[in-house]
């Protein structure tokens, strides 16, 4: 029985196959957090954008969140925002446009939490005089 629990025959397999595993789990995560790292930064640029562009004096408003929406949709994909919105508010007592984008928290490629994230961005509105 001694001699049994001695021999390490057929180990280094077992090792190669645990180690493989893990490490490969491991960069799996970190590439899907630079996934998600750089979508999250597409989204809020694209709100930024919208924002800026509706705070125009002569734009409408519902363009910011049609632009905003347009952006992702060129550097993620169809369909990843659920809902673009763009109204009329007063941020720190000053007129502004506020961009608001819905989209999913990718958690396994793009796929993910519905409504996962939301970003809401403020620019001051544009006002000729």
């Amino acid at each position: 029985m001694r001699r049994l629990l001695s021999d390490e025959r057929g180990s280094t397999p077992v090792e190669f196959v645990l180690v493989g595993v893990l490490l490969t789990v491991l960069t799996l995560g970190v590439l899907q957090l630079g996934l998600a790292v750089y979508v999250r930064n597409v989204v809020h640029d694209a709100a930024v954008e919208g924002a800026y562009h509706a705070a125009l004096a002569d734009v409408e408003i519902a363009a910011g969140a049609q632009r905003a929406r347009e952006v992702v949709e060129r550097a993620v994909g169809d369909g990843f925002v659920e809902t673009a919105t763009a109204a009329d508010s007063t941020a720190l007592g000053y007129d502004t446009v506020a961009v608001t984008l819905t989209t999913r928290l990718p958690l396994i490629g793009l796929l993910g939490v519905p409504h996962g994230w939301e970003v809401t961005v403020h620019a001051a509105a544009e006002v000729l005089e």
